[in-house]
This record gives C-alpha cells, structure tokens and sequence, in this order.
C-alpha cells in the first residue's frame, strides 16, 4: 500500500493534469478561446482544449424561438399517404381507376365505372377511415368515403381527423426537435408545447437564434426513389444536385425512407476522399431497399432529402446489406449535421418560425449570486473542519477535493454539458460524498491504530476495509442519479449529469489520489503515528 512506482504515480498525474486541462476552456469566453487556439501553429491546435461548460437558462438565458407546425403541409403529406395507400389497394385487386387518382382539396377522387370492381375495392378503401382513438377527442373517423352512382369515389380528411394527426405531430416534432439539439443529453434546452400546434424551444448559451432556426428549420425526409424516364405520368419534379440545380422526374412511389435508419455517421468516400454519410436500415427497411435495388439494377436511383435530389447513382447490383452512402458535394460539417438529422429522425411536418429572440437568465442576479456564496461556503466549512479534524491527512484530503471538483469540471467541459443551478447544488453534494469517503478511511484508520496496529498496518487496514463500504454507498448513490437521468428532464436531467460525474471522479481521488498522498507521506517523514 505505502509503495507506489514511479510509472503508476506519473501515470496518476498524467490523468488529473488532462482532466484538469479539460477544464481551463470554462473560465474562458469563446472569443477567448478561439483568439488563443488561432494564435497557435496549426499543427498543435487538435492539442489544445477547447470544449466548455454551458450556463443555463437559470443562470445566463440564450436563444429562444417559437415554431407552430405547417398545418397545410402536415396536410398535404396526409394526402399524399392517402393517395399511396389507396393506389395499394387498388394495385391489389388488379382495378384500373379511369383517369387515375386525382389530389383533391384534403383527399383524393377517382372513378371506377364497372361496379363490380367497386364493390371488389369499397370494403378495403372504407378500412382506411379508422377511428380516432383519442379520449380527449370528440371522436369520430379520420376519413370519409363518399361513393357516387356514376362511379366517382372521394376520399376526403375530416376536420377532426387532421386535429387529431396535428396533435400526433406535435408530440412527435417535440422529441425529434429535443434529440436533434440536445442529443447527448446534457444541453438541458426547454422544450414545450404551447396551445393546439406551437412549440416553444429555448436553449442556454446560444445567443444566435439563427443557429437554432437553421437547425430546426430542416424536415429531414429522406426517400429513396427511382428516376423516372420521361416527366409525364406519375411523376415529381424535383430539383437535383447532380444537374446543377434543374429539375428532374422521379417516380412518386418511395421504395424506402428515413424512418427505417437505425443509424447515420459522417464519413469520407475512399476514392474520392469527399465528405459523405453513411447510413444503416432496420431489417424492414433493408428488405425494402434490398427488393429495390434487386429489380431495378441498371436504373438510377434518386436519393432525396426534403424533395432535393442530393445524388442519383446507378444502382449496379442488389445491396441487401442494409446500408449506403450519402453524397452530394458536402462539406465537413454539412455531413455531420445531417448525419445529426438523420439520427434524430424526420419531422411530421415542416414547422415555421413564429418569434426568435435572445432571452435574459431565468434567475435574477441576487439568485445567482446566493448561489454562489452557498456552493463557496459549503466547501469553505468542509475544507475546514476536514483540516480541523484530521491535521495533515485533512490537508491531503482537502487537495484531492479540489481535484474532486476540477475533474467534475474537466468531464462537463468535454462533454459540452450545461450548468444549472441544480447542477451546482450537485457539486456541493459531491463535495459532501467525496469527503464522507476519506472519513470513512480515517476513522477507520484510528480504530485500527487503537487497537494496537503499527502504524503501517493502521493505514493500509484503513483503506482496504473501508473500499467496500465506500463502493456499495457510491453504487446506491449512482442507482438513484441514474434513474433521475433517464427519467428526468432539464435541471433534473442536469443534476443527475453532474452527481454521476461526481460519482465517477470519487473513485480516483477520494481512494487512489489520498492513497498515493499519504504513502509518499509516509515514505518522506517516516511518522511513528497517526498526525489526528
């Protein structure tokens, strides 16, 4: 226990210098930051730190901005799935509507002379109006189907079935916009929803509302089509990346889409060293992209991104392994940014920006600064009854709570991770736990001590049977911050980051750091007893 290499204490300072370097960019503005790294030779400037701490809305404001869903648009995908689906059904039974399906205002109309062909397809398109299951709602069906004596058939939305769709859409926008800003976890934005179709999102430290918008303002769908031969019949014109921009046809049927992706990563092409994205389908998905590509080898198919064709390559064999590439002249944080949209998944619909603006700390400046003098306080009063209490080791242990502290810091700064006031209070609780650790050591060093032990064997008692007492309390402690992790949100999320953090760098200083300290203690004065 009181010998310690030479390589294992070099390599324990080689650990809390790095976590402590990782904290420096925290006390530092970002203008600061990168006028420093710029001053630097480029060749070292991937060396140097640059990642900090976020305050919080509590404690600095940021960006907040107020979207409301694209109800006309949300309504025009529900057509366009009406349409597919009715096209389905009738490619099923083998009719042949006279004219094709025709858009409507909310639905669709075709007209099927021959009525036994009506009677073969009536039952299947009057499934498509299920219910609405929505216990707030009024009830009722999200379709009518209304069939005409010359054969004409409608299928229109009804207004109670678009209410119930915006509603979906609205839940399901707040988490695809919560993943794509704060996908780590650790950002701790606000994100509500306000009224029938708003969502009101403010993220801390961003004082560029722009940025915000640009992140949220992309639907992210993305289809994977066949382009089309000639521009008539059952086609869109879309715009293409390859021709510069010109429009193209491609066929409206999707053969697969973004919300089969289990994954996308930013990579490089090996041939052309060119930024790209790499993706991966679930096993529904590769089936349906392995079917595609199987029958359409020699064809070119359209990969598109919110109805922008970014490349359209040809497909030279069946690709049944479920993954592919995305191209299109990227640049690096082009790549990486979508890959984020593609994780995060598509939006239901388009959301529109309603207000942006910079807002101020949700806390008044008397709050903070009373947070503060606590979180000083609270260490003062613990660094000072520890060197009251325990002399010397005392001293040892207020030096590996600094370190404690400055690697919780160094951890949130590479993480990115936003500090809240319930963060902070997190870190005066760990302050609390790391120094129950070191008394548990030295009490137990004194009880052996008393019991007629060499010194020697006191300390190496002292931390041998207090290890696990001090794992099994930090392992309930860390149970308990990782449910308030997975199933908080915001300052809850926040505090639960910031505990486990604390739990984490524990094991390094309150047991490895003070064991390294006192030994070289020992090895230096040679004590015949315990300093308290």
């Amino acid at each position: 226990m009181l010998r310690f290499s030479r390589t294992k204490i070099f390599a324990t300072l080689a650990i809390i210098l790095i976590g402590l370097s990782l904290a420096v960019p925290s006390f530092f503005s970002k203008e600061q930051r990168e006028a420093f790294v710029n001053a630097l030779p480029k060749s070292i400037q991937w060396m140097v730190p640059t990642r900090a701490i976020v305050l919080g809305l509590d404690l600095q404001g940021g960006s907040q901005i107020l979207l409301e869903i694209d109800q006309p648009d949300l309504v025009r995908s529900m057509v366009t799935g009406l349409r597919d689906d009715v096209r389905r059904i009738l490619r099923e039974a083998a009719v042949s509507p006279e004219g094709g399906i025709r858009v409507i205002n909310r639905g669709v109309e075709l007209r099927i002379p021959d009525a036994a062909a009506r009677a073969k397809v009536m039952p299947k398109l009057r499934e498509l109006a299920a219910p609405i299951n929505n216990p707030l709602a009024a009830g009722g069906q999200t379709l009518t189907v209304n069939e005409a004596e010359n054969g004409t058939i409608q299928i229109v939305l009804t207004e109670a079935g678009i209410n119930d769709r915006t509603r979906r859409a609205v839940s399901q926008a707040i988490e695809v916009v919560r993943k794509r800003i704060d996908f780590g976890g650790t950002k701790e934005p606000s994100i509500q929803q306000q009224g029938a179709s708003r969502i009101l999102v403010q993220v801390p430290g961003l004082q560029n509302p722009q940025e915000l918008e640009d992140q949220l303002g992309k639907t992210a769908k993305l289809e994977f089509r066949m382009l089309a031969d000639s521009p008539s019949g059952d086609v869109d014109m879309l715009a293409s990346k390859d021709e510069g921009g010109a429009k193209v046809p491609v066929e409206r049927r999707v053969m697969a889409d973004g919300s089969d992706l289990t994954d996308a990563q930013p990579a490089f092409d090996p041939q052309t060293h060119e930024p790209m994205v790499s993706f991966k389908f679930n096993l529904r998905g590769a089936q349906r992209f392995g079917q595609a590509t199987s029958e359409n080898v020699g064809r070119r198919m359209a990969i598109v991104l919110d109805n922008v064709i970014q490349s359209a390559p040809v497909i030279r064999s069946a690709i049944t392994g479920g993954t592919g590439q995305i191209t299109g002249n990227f640049t690096v944080k082009d790549a990486n940014d979508l890959s984020v949209l593609l994780r995060a998944g598509a939006l239901p619909a388009k959301l529109t920006v309603v207000e942006r603006r910079v807002v101020g700390p949700g806390l008044g400046r008397d709050s903070i600064e009373a947070g503060k003098m606590a979180t000083l306080v609270a260490g003062g009063l613990v660094i000072a009854f520890m060197f009251a209490t325990y002399g010397t080791f005392g001293f040892i242990a207020n030096i590996a709570l600094i370190v404690h502290v400055g690697l919780i810091l160094g951890l949130m700064s590479v993480l990115e991770a936003t500090m809240t006031l319930p963060g902070i209070a997190g870190i005066v609780l760990t302050i609390g736990t790391a120094v129950d650790s070191n008394v548990l050591i030295y009490e137990r060093m004194r009880e052996e001590a008393r019991g007629g032990r060499s010194l020697v064997s006191a300390l190496q008692a002292g931390f041998d049977r207090a290890f696990a007492t001090i794992i099994d309390s930090n392992s309930t402690m860390a149970i308990a911050a990782l449910l308030l992790f997975f199933m908080g949100s915001g300052p809850v999320k926040g505090f639960a980051v910031v505990f486990i953090l604390g739990i984490l760098t524990t094991v390094i200083t309150a047991v490895t750091l003070t064991r390294m300290m006192i030994a070289l203690w020992y090895n230096w004065f040679r004590p015949k007893a315990l300093p308290f």
